[in-house]
């Protein structure tokens, strides 16, 4: 494909980031950014999206250019305990302050300051960039594998592209908002939607602050936030003070009902792989037993790593699929900076998390599999990796 098209599909999956769990927390923000000037003169939204945007594309530009000249891959500003630290608190107090139902706004002596009325957009496009990293939607990881092989103009164009995506549906809203000015703006129900988006804030603060401490605190953070949507679930049902006030935490509750019915029978039947560390003994090893070879590369702060964990890798197919195979899985551990690792990913055409890399026999790559797949595409590789073997 052309550089033009691989353009197109990072804007593509710049859009489709916006669906991912790890750019929710950053929707109350967008959402009251938009709202604040919904009403005011094209001039005014003119200047709103060009902040939201140049927020967006002040994070993608920086990883940019530190991925042109600096080798950097995907994700490695999430390698620094003290940035995870730094973003869990300021998500937990963002958090609060939406669950209080007074929405986020920066403190007033910020709009005192001549242009600094456009600070929340800018730093809504901003926050929303950088919580994007540890999670890349479709075509991402093909895309940017791609950019790592161009010249460092093109490498820059893509990134910019996928920025542009991640701001372009709020883009949109701002140069149409008869979209959202038509929705009603008060009441009881838009202090509950505040609420919800609080405890989604405070998920992802839960999230980020169990990498950075000891492994017991990851069980008390999510106890501690379970217990707090519970009670508020049970509060905003009993007080309402409306129906529509009533119906945001009914379809809350709802939608927790669905999900365990829909998870709970993927949690039977599951088998742990017998996970060794990627080393360069262990791919000798491999290969003069002339044995295929599973390779994940994650870390703790990967969400779409750890989905994987929880069910692709505990699947039973692929769990069977490994020991037909002869396989032995490989795990790369990115949490911290290890730049051998590093050097690991970008030589079977790795850009980013989640990846895993399947080799057959030989040592040659038999299926890269970058961001999101299923067990049966992994199973499938794993099936044709061992009979290659043979």
């Amino acid at each position: 494909m052309s550089l033009w098209q691989y353009l197109l599909l990072a804007t593509t999956a710049g859009v489709l980031l916006n669906l991912t769990p790890c750019v929710l927390p950053a929707l109350p923000i967008k959402l009251r950014s938009i709202g604040r000037v919904v009403g005011d003169g094209p001039t005014s939204r003119l200047l709103a999206g060009a902040a939201l945007l140049a927020g967006t594309l002040t994070f993608f530009g920086g990883l940019a250019i530190a991925t042109a000249w600096l080798n950097w891959t995907w994700g490695t500003i999430f390698q620094s305990p003290s940035f995870r630290a730094a973003l869990a608190l300021l998500l937990g107090g963002l958090g609060v302050w939406s669950l209080a139902g007074r929405g986020i706004q920066p403190p007033q002596w910020v709009y005192r300051v001549q242009g600094a009325g456009y600070a929340e957009p800018y730093f809504a496009g901003l926050l929303a960039a950088v919580l994007s990293a540890p999670c890349t939607g479709p075509f991402l990881g093909g895309v940017l594998a791609f950019a790592l092989t161009q010249s460092p103009g093109a490498i820059v164009a893509i990134f910019l592209a996928v920025g542009l995506g991640l701001a372009l549906p709020y883009l949109v809203l701002l140069a149409r908002p008869g979209l959202i000015a038509k929705m009603p703006r008060g009441g009881a129900w838009l202090v509950r939607i505040h609420q919800f988006l609080g405890l989604i804030l405070l998920a992802g603060a839960a999230f980020f602050a169990a990498t950075v401490l000891p492994g017991h605190a990851a069980a008390f953070l999510w106890s501690g936030w379970a217990g707090i949507v519970t009670f508020w679930l049970l509060r905003v049902l009993i007080v309402g003070p409306d129906f529509r006030a009533r119906l945001v935490p009914g379809l809350v509750l709802a939608g927790i009902v669905v999900s365990a019915f829909a998870v709970w029978p993927l949690t039977g039947d599951k088998t742990d792989l017998a996970w060794q560390p990627l080393t360069e003994q262990a791919l000798n090893k491999a290969r003069t037993a002339r044995s295929p070879v599973l390779i994940e590369f994650t870390a703790d702060w990967c969400i779409n790593c750890k989905v994987l964990e929880q069910t692709v890798y505990r699947d039973a197919r692929v769990t069977q699929a490994v020991l037909n195979a002869g396989a032995l899985p490989l795990r790369a551990d990115l949490t911290r900076p290890d730049e051998g690792l590093q050097a690991y990913l970008r030589e079977f055409g790795g850009a980013g998390l989640p990846f895993a890399v399947v080799l057959d026999g030989q040592g040659r790559i038999q299926k890269r599999l970058p961001d999101l797949f299923t067990a049966k595409t992994l199973a499938t590789a794993l099936r044709a990796a061992g009979e290659s073997h043979e």
